[in-house]
């Protein structure tokens, strides 16, 4: 049997059957006499099945078989569903998924039960693969149930109106019901409004759906500010859709097909009220039959229901209630709009003849549709050989071209909607309209004729009569196309008739909303191509495919760890989860390094004349979310917030009966009534405690109610009642009575997750957690330090899915897992041994968008998802730590701050209770303080601990000391280094890799200067392609940042603030850049020539970029081939002696990354400066005081830039964990100091 169709001839299925009984056989070609099934002609390049059911029935499953005694099966298949039998659907399960999986053999039976059913008359089954040793074969079986519905067919100047019994209805509950369908992009589904301001209306827009509500708000009604909430996507395909409104006061859901949006309505009141009427398909103007006020909707419309009211069978009973407004008829009628899906980007395309035209020239028309920015539409031969007329879409513009005068039309035609094209040819004219917009034209110099074929979508690839595509084919949808007002017959096309074509899908338009649901996180903006999406996670804060991931530490003790010092730092206290980001103070001035949240009243404040009835109350607004102060507290080792509290005859409790007069509110909302120092649950004070109470028969100072001032101050330390929230205090109203009191800021300090480890002596052992709950993304990270050879780390199974990660060899961790696509494996190798006995950092994330895994400074790895394939990770077992559910290959040694999607495993915990394993993790770099200092690593050794500088900017046995260097005016330091290292990329469009890139490209510098000369460059680094960045002081002593990403344009110019910082006073300056994050307007001028011109006199200290050291490795490396000095450098401690007389953070430049301008602040922040970076190349990094030839190449410059920051400001120090991708060993020499410490040999690792 050839291609073809099939028509059930004996219904089995109970028409009374309800929705959810839909499993009966409806349809069944399982055993054809002599054939045993379905099988097309070996010749057939294009097979499919199509069954006719008669009419439109509820498919709720289907199931498929090879052909009976055949070597004949397919396995893998999609399937199409039409009302028509020419509009045809691709049905996609749960995550998008078109697939479907086929047979392994001709005799088994595999059914798919659907997740949403199919109401359709026509079902497609078309074979994507099949048995490699045999042919496509079929049996197919088909279940549900019949389907009902009352239809109403709308021409776009028709309407329905239900009128009311009353004047006005109004309801504090509304339940709408309905189900379209539309080959139109606007139209009002629904529509009513009452006089008070009430009013919903549906409507499609765009080929979304938008919903209009609004309760009670009569300035919504007359201005221009009405907010939609909107849902769905590509609406105007010609299919059925469902809608649901269910709202109940101001709480209302909207749903759209599988699609749920839960939102409250703007408004005072409760309920809707609408005057006489509610529209459906229109808004009819009062008093003008036939006039409406916004656009029809123009389609079908079935099953509409208005709380339970089925307004279509009124209307065709013709009940009284319902008005006919134009014709409205009760069919649906189906227009003949086919369309034409070209597949590929580089190889499909359709090739149509020329008809011959009436009059000179030529003409064509068609429809299009499509996301991506770059693609040909329509290329043909002129008369006048060899020229070319092309009609392409160049970043997002309608182009049209002949040979070189080209004009352009439209903006963005990819964002997936319907657009109509016509291009004409009159006299020595061609013309080009596009939708409404007006003409554009292209003048000849002769008369012109089109070729014999016109290309449709792109170029063979045999490059006939110099056809070819100029970037990319077509990748989207075609229809209506016509040649010289001749209509084109795609039936034929496909039959082999008319014309030719490649990768081309008939009677079907296979466009897909990527971007619905949003996959982004964090408030990522989502766009997408024909194949994929992406996401811009500029100004969230956050970064990684789907902006997972926080460019925040979770606290100050991290930012410490990555060698910060005191100031004001951006952390997000829950990483990757939905808090985000805010602003604290890090204190690391002491051993405890402390995180300091401060309020909006931290004055001392006087209170007078309250009472118990009518006390004095004060709310504290902190300046995190109540949210973020719970998981700041949660995460901490110890917090405290000290309160002030003076009194002079004002009691805290009532001396008779014990009734607190004053209390405090903590994070929970609960009353507390002990106060500074005491416990929780007892009415004390800390003279209580301390048993220094003025009045030892009283337990505070205040209660003893004298005429004198007492004191009742102490500090609140039970952690989960902190922060303070609010402040009552009702015993002032005496005469002489007064209080006053202060409530210090939360100061919390320690962060539990950092130190929290365990130790497995036991391979058969392991700790369980329950079921990983990471369906689209999941982010695992931890340290581990072992000496064995391999171990599973962790493991968690579903059914068919996994997740793991492991130590597979001495120099190999792996991260392997399967979401329904197959088993994907991601593997890091190390040039070293990992069972060293040292700590590694291990990150490992997979998201719907790609699969990394980052170990150490060695090069990430990472795979992209494919397409259309499975999402959903879905686990069912426990979550196994150091081990298997086998208890085999189970792992030895020390795990530590185990952290998966931002929520710390307490593994300690866990540890207290399992056989085999230990709380914490010995050894002389396990202590929660920091042994070595400004991305220094402790590494263990047997008799004591070493700290490697190598990558740190700082020497000493701790990397604390500062390397400094002066310079005078002709003295300058290069340092080359070759290594795997991101630079600049200089690319027009932007593909995949670009975007993923983009996303990764980063730079950190750091360095102190001490000068008091300006202009004066300070700092440069160049690539060998003639990009670079500088680091200059302006003519006025201002700081400025260059970056010159293409070399074709003018250099992007940032200045954090106009103050001058050639003043004699040390300066300390760091820039993180990551990804494309800032926004910039640029403006000319030649600073850059003016410093380098003027070198640089002063002191340069701590230099570091990235994780090179270079100022280091001038003074331990001066006869190295990397290292170029000139003039005369003289080592200096300047950096020592500036802080022993200045601290920089009260007066340095700081730059917020925000949306705000930049500015100068008393605080140590960042600036990031975007743009794309990917390749690999060679490095020169210079510490310089004349760059001649640098000059020389960029003479153009620039001398303002104004930048939008991001909201919260991030901390100049990053880990070195998130440093650049791709790390190689330093070019200079490892500086180890050996701590030779009989206090510390005792705790060295006695598991190993």
């Amino acid at each position: 049997l050839t291609s073809g169709y099939w028509t059930k001839h004996r219904p089995q299925f109970d028409p009374n059957c309800a929705a959810t009984e839909c499993k009966k056989m409806i349809f069944s070609l399982s055993g054809l006499p002599g054939a045993g099934g379905w099988s097309p002609q070996v010749t057939d390049s294009q097979p499919w099945l199509q069954l006719d059911l008669r009419d439109r029935m509820e498919v709720t499953a289907v199931a498929t078989q090879g052909r009976y005694g055949s070597s004949d099966w397919v396995s893998g298949y999609l399937l199409l569903f039409s009302d028509t039998g020419q509009a045809w659907k691709q049905y996609r399960q749960e995550d998008g998924v078109g697939r479907f999986v086929g047979n392994v053999n001709a005799d088994s039976v595999i059914h798919h039960k659907l997740s949403h059913s199919i109401r359709s008359r026509f079902l497609r089954f078309v074979p994507l693969d099949w048995n490699p040793s045999g042919w496509v074969g079929l049996r197919v079986e088909v279940y549900g149930c019949a389907y009902k519905s009352d239809v109403a067919d709308f021409d776009g100047r028709s309407s329905l109106l239900y009128r009311f019994n009353q004047k006005s209805m109004s309801t504090v509950k509304d339940v709408i019901s309905l189900r379209f369908k539309s080959h139109q992009a606007e139209g009002v589904l629904l529509h009513g409004e009452g006089q008070r301001g009430d009013y919903i209306t549906l409507e499609l827009h765009r080929g979304r759906l938008a919903l209009y509500l609004n309760l009670d708000d009569t300035r919504l009604r007359f201005s221009s500010g009405r907010v939609a909430v909107t849902l769905g996507s590509l609406l105007d395909d010609q299919h059925w859709h469902s809608v649901l409104i269910e709202r109940f006061n101001k709480q209302v859901n909207l749903t759209m097909d599988t699609h749920t949006q839960h939102f409250r309505t703007k408004g005072e009141g409760d309920s809707l009220e609408v005057d006489y009427e509610l529209s459906f398909g229109g808004i009819p103007l009062p008093g003008k039959p036939g006039t409406f006020l916004r656009k029809n909707f123009h389609g079908c419309i079935e099953n509409l229901y208005y709380n339970g009211i089925n307004i279509i069978d009124l209307a065709k009973r013709r009940k009284p209630q319902i008005y006919s407004v134009g014709n409205v008829t009760f069919s649906c009628s189906e227009p003949q709009l086919v369309s034409t899906t070209f597949l590929s980007s580089s190889s499909s395309f359709l090739s149509l003849p020329a008809t011959p035209s009436a009059s000179a020239g030529f003409a064509v028309r068609f429809q299009f549709r499509t996301w991506n920015p770059e693609g040909l539409l329509l290329s043909t031969q002129l008369a006048l050989e060899p020229q070319r007329l092309d009609l392409q879409i160049s970043n997002s513009r309608l182009i049209t071209q002949k040979t070189h005068p080209a004009v352009s039309t439209g903006h963005r035609v990819n964002d997936g909607l319907w657009h109509s094209v016509s291009l004409s040819s009159q006299g020595l004219q061609v013309t080009t309209t596009l939708d409404n917009e007006p003409s554009s034209t292209i003048e000849l110099g002769d008369h012109m004729e089109a070729g014999n074929s016109l290309y449709f979508g792109g170029c063979p690839s045999l490059n006939i009569l110099g056809c070819k595509n100029p970037t990319l084919a077509f990748q989207g949808c075609m229809r209506l196309i016509s040649i010289n007002s001749q209509p084109m017959d795609l039936n034929r096309v496909q039959q082999g008739r008319l014309g030719n074509y490649k990768e081309l899908q008939f009677d079907t338009c296979g466009i897909h909303d990527r971007c619905l649901p949003n996959f982004c996180e964090h408030g990522g903006q989502c766009s997408q191509s024909w194949n994929t999406f992406y996401c811009d996670c500029s100004g969230t804060g956050y970064t990684g495919a789907t902006c997972h991931n926080s460019i925040y530490e979770a606290s100050c003790e991290a930012y410490r760890l990555t060698g910060g010092s005191s100031g004001f730092f951006s952390v997000d206290p829950d990483g990757s989860g939905p808090l985000g980001p805010t602003q604290v103070y890090c204190n690391m001035t002491e051993d405890k390094v402390w995180t300091v949240v401060t309020h909006n009243s931290t004055d001392p404040v006087r209170v007078q004349g309250s009472t118990l009835q009518k006390p004095y109350v004060m709310k504290f607004n902190y300046s995190a979310s109540p949210e973020q102060l719970m998981a700041l507290v949660a995460g901490s080792e110890q917090c405290r917030q000290e309160v002030m509290y003076g009194c002079r005859k004002s009691r805290l409790f009532n001396t008779r009966d014990g009734t607190p007069l004053s209390w405090w509110v903590d994070q929970g909302g609960e009353r507390r009534t002990y106060w500074g120092g005491f416990l929780p649950g007892v009415q004390q004070c800390s003279c209580s405690l301390e048993e220094n109470c003025m009045d030892m028969n009283y337990f505070c100072n205040c209660d003893a109610d004298t005429d004198s001032w007492a004191n009742d101050t102490g500090v609140l330390s039970y952690k989960e009642h902190l922060p303070v929230s609010e402040i009552v205090i009702g015993d002032t109203n005496r005469t002489g009575s007064e209080a006053l009191y202060r409530i210090g800021p939360l100061r919390c300090y320690g962060d539990k997750s950092v130190w929290n480890a365990a130790s497995f002596y036991q391979e058969s052992s392991y700790l369980h957690f329950p079921t990983l709950q990471a369906e689209l993304s999941a982010d695992i990270s931890f340290y581990f330090k072992t000496s064995v050879p391999s171990g599973v780390f962790l493991e968690n199974l579903g059914l068919k899915h996994f997740i793991r990660l492991e130590l597979s060899s001495p120099s190999v961790v792996t991260f392997s897992f399967d979401v329904g696509n197959g088993p994907v494996v991601l593997a890091v190798k190390s040039h070293v041994p990992l069972n060293d006995r040292q700590w590694h950092y291990l990150r490992a994330e997979r998201s719907v968008k790609e699969a990394s895994l980052h170990v150490d400074q060695l090069p990430l790895r990472f795979l992209e998802a494919p397409s259309d394939r499975h999402l959903r990770l879905r686990l069912n077992s426990q979550l196994f730590v150091g081990g298997t559910a086998a208890r085999q290959s189970g792992f030895l040694g020390c795990i530590r701050t185990l952290t998966i999607n931002s929520v710390t495993f307490n593994l300690e915990e866990r540890a207290k209770m399992t056989p085999g394993v230990s709380v914490g993790c010995p050894g002389h770099c396990s202590g929660s303080s920091s042994l070595c200092h400004n991305r220094g690593r402790c590494i263990e050794k047997n008799s004591g601990y070493v700290c490697d500088c190598s990558q740190s900017a700082y020497g000493g046995p701790s990397c604390k000391e500062e390397v400094s260097v002066s310079f005078d005016r002709e003295s300058s330091v290069t340092y080359t280094f070759q290594e795997p290292f991101s630079v600049m990329q200089n690319r027009s469009s932007k593909t995949s890799s670009d975007y993923r890139e983009s996303s990764r490209a980063r730079e950190n510098i750091a360095f102190s200067f001490m000068t008091t000369q300006s202009p004066a460059m300070l700092l440069t680094v160049n690539t060998f392609s003639q990009q670079y960045i500088a680091v200059i002081l302006a003519r006025n002593g201002s700081l400025q940042i260059w970056y010159s990403i293409h070399v074709d344009r003018k250099p992007d110019v940032f200045s954090p603030s106009p103050s001058s910082l050639a003043d004699r006073r040390l300066h300390r300056i760091r820039i993180h850049r990551q990804g494309k994050d800032v926004y910039l307007q640029v403006k000319e001028g030649d600073e850059v020539m003016r410093a380098g011109s003027k070198g640089f006199i002063g002191c340069l200290s701590s230099v570091q970029f990235n994780h090179m050291a270079p100022l280091k490795a001038v003074l331990l490396n001066r006869g190295s081939s990397l290292v170029t000095v000139r003039g005369h450098l003289v080592e200096s401690n300047c950096g020592t002696l500036a802080d022993l007389t200045i601290l920089h953070s009260q007066s340095g430049i700081t730059v917020s990354r925000g949306k705000g301008p930049l500015r100068k602040a008393s605080k140590n922040n960042s600036v990031v400066i975007g743009g794309v970076v990917s390749a690999v190349v060679f490095i020169t990094l210079c510490v310089v005081a004349v760059m001649t030839r640098f000059l020389y190449q960029h003479r153009e410059a620039q001398r303002d830039a104004s930048i939008k920051e991001k909201e919260h400001r991030h901390d100049l120090e990053t880990a070195y964990r998130r440093e650049t991708a791709y790390q190689a060993e330093s070019a200079y020499r490892t500086e180890l100091h050996l701590h030779h410490s009989s206090t510390l040999r005792d705790n060295r690792e006695y598991y190993i």
